[in-house]
């Protein structure tokens, strides 16, 4: 009786380079197909990312984690009353709903430096797990720089562009943003911080600056500090954010030529 002819699994030629990545890559073979396992951790990976995108922010947990910076902390909401319109209409995660507007009004913040602003954006699993590290350093660094602050501020459904309005309101001279970036399927807690100089309603992007990837196996928060207040620094220097400003690495800050 003829025994079943075993399928092999082959490797992929590319392994040694999964040393230096977390692509898919050198995924190897059985048949025609990729293995069994590759496909289940495909599938696990794209569950991770969904649950990413569905992840609610954590506002007590953050309050409680940032309660040794000394700085008040609120919490606002953008006009997308849940979920599925924030992922629907993008335009109303940039705006401020009206209630929480006039809560902010109604604080009559004194001018400040810096507003920091923490928003679920599309992983707020990765902004609960990153911005307490990234924004107790950073606080720290830029108060012994003798930078001030606007209280902080957590938007809930909140888009990038909504730190204009947030920023503006609170009567703050830059604002720092750290937002939950889109997952991918290596990288479902990634977060991003985007800085934006005189923040007024109506900016568009390229008046901002941005950090991606924050997280261990990306830009470690150390590192991300680091950069930001390189950037920080640059920005009250020129008086400017955006793509005038660009990082050459940490040394003087050069205005680029956009004529």
């Amino acid at each position: 009786m003829n025994k079943p002819k075993k399928i092999a699994t082959e490797t992929d030629d590319w392994q040694a380079l999964k040393s230096y990545t977390a692509a898919r890559i050198a995924l190897g073979r059985t048949g025609v197909s990729i293995p069994l396992r590759e496909s289940l951790q495909f599938n696990l990976a794209h569950a991770h990312a969904k649950d990413a995108v569905y992840s609610c922010l954590d506002h007590s947990g953050l309050q409680e984690a940032l309660a040794d910076t000394a700085l008040p902390i609120y919490s606002v909401y953008s006009q997308a009353a849940n979920r599925d319109i924030y992922l629907q209409r993008p335009d109303l995660g940039r705006l401020l709903a009206n209630e929480s507007a006039r809560q902010l009004h109604e604080l009559n913040a004194s001018p400040s430096q810096l507003s920091i602003i923490i928003a679920d954006g599309l992983s707020a699993n990765a902004v609960n797990t990153y911005a307490p590290l990234v924004v107790r350093r950073l606080i720290d660094t830029a108060r012994l720089a003798g930078y001030t602050f606007a209280p902080i501020t957590l938007v809930e459904q909140g888009r990038v562009a909504i730190s204009d309005d947030i920023g503006h309101i609170l009567q703050a001279q830059l604002v720092i943003m750290l937002i939950g970036e889109r997952p991918g399927l290596s990288s479902f807690d990634s977060m991003g911080a985007y800085l934006t100089y005189a923040p007024i309603p109506g900016l568009t992007d390229e008046r901002r600056n941005c950090l991606s990837n924050i997280r261990d196996q990306g830009l470690p928060p150390a590192v991300a500090v680091s950069k930001l207040m390189w950037l920080v620094d640059s920005a009250f220097r020129l008086q400017l954010t955006g793509v005038s400003l660009k990082d050459t690495d940490g040394s003087e800050p050069d205005r680029l030529s956009i004529g």
